[in-house]
């Protein structure tokens, strides 16, 4: 079993840790973090989520985009969406508005791709911090700087970034108007 950290622990990284780039894959359905947030009740009832660019996230990103620093994402969802996945796809305009760049990938097409299925983040290309779940809760995280498991996060995430479609391109395709 592999030594996990809370998801706490790497706020180092978000804390200005990182040099130049942090990059995540998000491959789960669903997440309780996600359902634990206000707007989330919001969303089920309305479609939208609220703009909530003054939550810290988003201030800590547009700090750190204003440094030079690039956050970069890529989301798998299932056909169709899933209500997890319509929620991030509908709260990710004040990600993308804080200085991420968000891409999408249907889930059927990432293997194909060789998009492995496991949630992580990528830290300078340097640093792994896989993500271990408990359900849709996040049990911990693993820190990993084994090069060779730092290579294949790299190859996944250049697979990932080479296939996937731009928010705006992807979300006309997953929630088409009418």
């Amino acid at each position: 079993m592999p030594e996990l950290v809370p998801f706490d622990e790497i706020d180092y990284f978000f804390d200005g840790g990182f040099e130049h780039t942090a990059w995540r894959l998000e491959t789960r359905t669903g997440y309780a973090s996600d359902k634990a947030e206000p707007d989330y009740q919001d969303f089920l009832r309305t479609g939208e989520t609220p703009d909530d660019s003054d939550n810290p996230w988003f201030a800590d990103v547009r700090r750190m985009v204003a440094e030079g620093k690039r956050y970069e994402r890529v989301r798998l969802v299932d056909d169709p969406p899933t209500e997890g996945q319509r929620y991030l796809l509908s709260n990710a305009r004040v990600n993308i508005a804080a200085g991420e760049d968000i891409r999408y990938m249907w889930r059927s097409d990432a293997q194909r791709h060789g998009v492995d299925l496991t949630d992580f983040w990528l830290f300078d290309s340097r640093t792994l911090a896989r993500f271990h779940f408990d359900g849709d809760r996040t049990a911990g995280m693993e820190l990993i700087t084994d090069p060779a498991e730092v290579l294949r996060a790299c190859q996944i995430r250049d697979a990932a970034w080479h296939h996937a479609v731009r928010y705006e391109e992807f979300k006309a395709e997953a929630v088409p108007a009418g």
